[in-house]
């Protein structure tokens, strides 16, 4: 039986980096594109430039510094992922983003064949709004929902991605996708960097730097099999495969109730 387990302080600072994914993807990608119309792509990236140099000056002076794990104390790799419910985090991670991905990279070709290419930064703008939304719901509540948070994240993305499937032609059914889209999309970061922590127990730290891999890794296959499936079955063919993806993400979230994505967090009082 494995022994009672907080996770450590700097968790909550993760989480709330790991919540920036979504508040950078949807409002800077709008934000950009609205920019590198109005002034030009070398500007908008002279500026982006500015302002990454402006944020490493700022972390470099305020942000504190964390003494390290002593040496040896790292848990490897085959022993975490030995570790219940471990696995079933890190499979949903990667099929998640994946999913997330594969239409998000290409959602301007998605919305140019279904005739609104010249409205991709208002749907974002929609999908940026419900993910801001999405993650101070989240914050306020994953103490005590964190698994039925995840079952309704994935099933609202499933819902837009329905929608997106079969009414991509009706604009106003575009936005409520946007918007269902990004109410589901937005805590998932939050959501499951603290499953992992929590599964983890003493190897959190191994369990999310497996995480971060997963993430990234999915992200670059999700632009790569995205841009396979536009190329060979056109834009219509890319929420379908986020439903085929999201089918197995909830069949393992639903099956992870005792170790994974439990009903309550091991931290969790009351």
């Amino acid at each position: 039986m494995r022994a009672a387990w907080s996770p450590p302080a700097c968790t909550g600072a993760v989480a709330i980096v790991m919540a920036g994914v979504p508040v950078a993807l949807s409002l800077g990608v709008p934000a950009g594109t609205f920019l590198g119309a109005a002034l030009g792509w070398r500007t908008t990236f002279s500026v982006m430039t500015v302002l990454a140099v402006v944020l490493i000056a700022w972390i470099t002076a305020t942000v504190p510094d964390f003494p390290g794990q002593r040496q040896g104390g790292r848990i490897p790799v085959p022993r975490t992922l030995a570790v219940p419910g471990v696995a079933p985090v890190l499979l949903v991670t990667l099929v998640f983003v994946l999913a997330h991905t594969v239409l998000y990279t290409y959602i301007a070709a998605f919305l140019g064949g279904v005739g609104m290419g010249g409205s991709v930064d208002l749907v974002l703008l929609a999908f940026g709004v419900a993910s801001l939304a999405s993650i101070l719901f989240t914050g306020a509540h994953i103490d005590r929902r964190l698994r039925a948070l995840t079952i309704a994240g994935t099933v609202l993305v499933a819902a837009a991605a329905t929608l997106l499937a079969v009414a991509a032609g009706t604009p106003s059914l575009v936005y409520a996708a946007a918007v269902l889209w990004g109410l589901g999309w937005g805590g998932a970061p939050t959501l499951l960097q603290t499953a992992a922590a929590d599964a983890g127990g003493e190897a959190a730290d191994t369990a999310q730097a497996m995480l971060v891999t997963l993430w990234n890794a999915a992200m670059a296959g999700g632009g790569v099999a995205g841009g396979l499936l536009l190329g060979l079955l056109g834009p219509a063919a890319l929420p379908w495969s986020v439903l085929t993806l999201l089918a197995p993400v909830l069949a393992v979230v639903l099956a992870a109730r005792t170790h994974g994505f439990p009903t309550r967090r091991p931290d969790a009082s009351g």
